[in-house]
């Protein structure tokens, strides 16, 4: 039993992983361009302190996205879940300081998990093709999910941290991927939904 859920679970994950190749992207210049480009948040710092590479990584290929022209908006989606903690408003913040202009910006405070993140983006902000920027483990599973909802995404593959902690993110990206099988089967809805924005 426990050989056939292994089994079953590296399947899951190297599914995904082949089923959406060809949407993924790692050089901004061969990326196709999208009007709005979804960046998913996380973590500014590390717990002990340290600022998340995970989180640079993403905020300076959103930058080079937008300055490129390969974009010409930012949606940031992330998880607001308290008064101290905001990802989308930490995003925001970051980048204008880098010179995106703040009325090319649009927050997405309900993005608590990508599932969330992905499905917000169509029903709420209307988003079919886009570009989304995370590490090159979980823009995957953001682009299969945008794909099997009838999106056309394509995935910009960033840097990761570089450090023993990517083994630790590979395991729970083996979970996260049997949760998005499970999303899909039993029809789970976002979090949160709520009124449209139209991004212009």
């Amino acid at each position: 039993m426990a050989l056939f859920v292994a089994g079953f679970i590296l399947v899951t994950y190297f599914q995904i992983e082949q089923a959406v190749s060809k949407w993924i992207y790692t050089d901004i210049g061969r990326i196709p361009p999208a009007r709005v480009g979804l960046v998913l948040g996380t973590a500014k710092y590390t717990r002990d302190g340290r600022l998340n590479l995970y989180y640079m990584h993403r905020l300076l290929a959103a930058e080079k996205l937008f300055s490129s022209g390969k974009v010409q908006y930012l949606l940031l989606s992330g998880d607001n879940s308290t008064r101290h903690y905001n990802e989308p408003a930490t995003m925001r913040k970051d980048l204008i300081r880098a010179g995106i202009p703040k009325e090319r910006i649009f927050l997405d405070y309900a993005g608590f998990r990508t599932f969330d993140s992905m499905l917000r983006a169509k029903e709420i902000f209307g988003l079919d093709t886009l570009i989304v920027v995370s590490q090159n483990f979980h823009v995957r599973r953001a682009v299969y999910i945008g794909h099997r909802y009838g999106m056309h995404p394509y995935g910009l593959a960033v840097e990761g941290a570089g450090r023993p902690s990517d083994t630790k993110m590979f395991l729970r990206e083996l979970l996260a991927r049997i949760r998005v099988k499970i999303d899909i089967l039993w029809g789970n809805k976002p979090k949160f939904l709520g009124k449209k924005i139209h991004i212009e």
